[in-house]
């Protein structure tokens, strides 16, 4: 049974930064496009950094901390905080560091695939699990979410079948939570996963990178929580409920039937986590729980806040109110802009969105817009975006 989100008095995280605040910023998001385009795509969140993790970053700048990442300290603080927040007991012995999530991911299935093996994933789906996988030389099967949203277990089983059927060993790249619908898999879900997996022997690896982030009308469950789950991989990191994606770190964790398969994975040649990248990310597991609660107030406000204006400005769009991450699915086929909606919102409300048809199968006609800004940007952006349908 996981754990009650802990109590805060923080304030709101996604109101502390003006928007001149944010148009100084020198990242992706802020950079990227023009300065009278509003950027709602990457997933960034427009928050100043968590107090606990700067004064960590702080004090290692000033005494020189500038080496290479060691010790467990990393991997102690999210069994810790698992513990704390999801009631799941998962030691650090098993668990080995990595670079980031994606390259977790990815060095996990090439080591328990072959060149060429099937990768199934749920598309619509964050597009790395196409573009890194096919590097790879894996090829991809998709199992498409149900209308739903959620996972469609005929289209799961027969592409479990498809992907085994030439004697390769195949894998299922999960994200859990899902990006870019927001849905939080339950554990029957989960567990009837795991019963397929194992009944055609497919490796599941699962992406938890927005784990945190689950709003208080879901639960976060981990996968390697659930009955057979033991026998799958999840690569975790604090980078998107905290934003760091400037100083990645990631971990891999194993179930308790592939504890050799992690051994073998940490003795091997693969590039870890940055030394400030596990400085910060430890600092959020032990100390940013406040804080991500008092982002989480802020989010699920913003979430229910965009329903709303979906409703006035975008009368014939659709949008499903997300369970988990700031990342948003909006279905704009109703408004009859084409494939690709995300265009038309940039070139005619100088509003900058994700792309639907980046996400695989069932993302045209659609856009993801990130919540995680202040509720002014939103309210504008929305605004903008409704006045770009309505033009003559």
């Amino acid at each position: 049974m996981a754990q009650p989100a802990l109590q805060t008095t923080e304030p709101n995280p996604l109101t502390a930064l003006s928007l001149s605040d944010l148009r100084s910023r020198t990242s992706a998001k802020w950079r990227k496009y023009d300065p009278d385009v509003l950027p709602l795509w990457v997933a960034e969140m427009d928050v100043a950094l968590a107090e606990p993790i700067r004064e960590e970053l702080a004090r290692a700048v000033s005494s020189g901390d500038m080496g290479y990442a060691s010790g467990a300290d990393y991997t102690e603080s999210l069994a810790q905080f698992a513990e704390q927040r999801w009631g799941w007991n998962v030691s650090p012995g098993q668990m080995s560091t990595v670079t980031d999530v994606i390259t977790g991911y990815v060095d996990i299935i090439v080591m328990m695939t072959e060149p060429g093996s099937q990768v199934v994933v749920n598309p619509p789906v964050y597009p790395p699990f196409f573009s890194y996988l096919k590097a790879a030389d894996r090829r991809i099967t998709d199992a498409p979410l149900g209308a739903d949203l959620r996972l469609d277990f005929d289209s799961l089983e027969e592409a479990f079948r498809t992907a085994t059927a030439d004697g390769k060993p195949a894998a299922y790249l999960l994200c859990s939570p899902h990006n870019p619908t927001g849905v939080a898999h339950t554990r029957a879900e989960l567990e009837r996963v795991a019963a397929l997996a194992d009944q055609y022997g497919v490796t599941v690896v699962v992406d938890e990178i927005h784990a945190p982030i689950v709003f208080n009308d879901a639960e976060f469950v981990p996968y390697l929580s659930v009955n057979g789950g033991e026998r799958g991989f999840s690569i975790m990191a604090a980078s998107k409920a905290w934003n760091l994606a400037g100083i990645p770190a990631a971990i891999v964790v194993g179930g308790s039937a592939v504890q050799a398969e992690v051994a073998r994975y940490a003795a091997s040649t693969h590039h870890g986590p940055t030394h400030f990248g596990t400085i910060a990310q430890t600092a959020a597991y032990r100390h940013g729980g406040p804080w991500l609660d008092a982002l989480l107030e802020g989010l699920d406000a913003n979430r229910r806040l965009l329903g709303t204006l979906v409703e006035e400005h975008l009368a014939g769009a659709a949008y499903a109110i997300p369970q988990a991450t700031y990342l948003t699915w909006i279905d704009c086929t109703g408004l009859e802009l084409g494939a690709d909606p995300a265009a038309h919102f940039l070139e005619h409300a100088r509003v900058a969105l994700n792309s639907g048809p980046t996400f695989g199968a069932g993302g045209a006609g659609h856009v993801r817009l990130n919540i995680a800004t202040h509720p002014e940007i939103i309210t504008e952006a929305v605004r903008r975006m409704g006045a770009s349908t309505h033009r003559g």
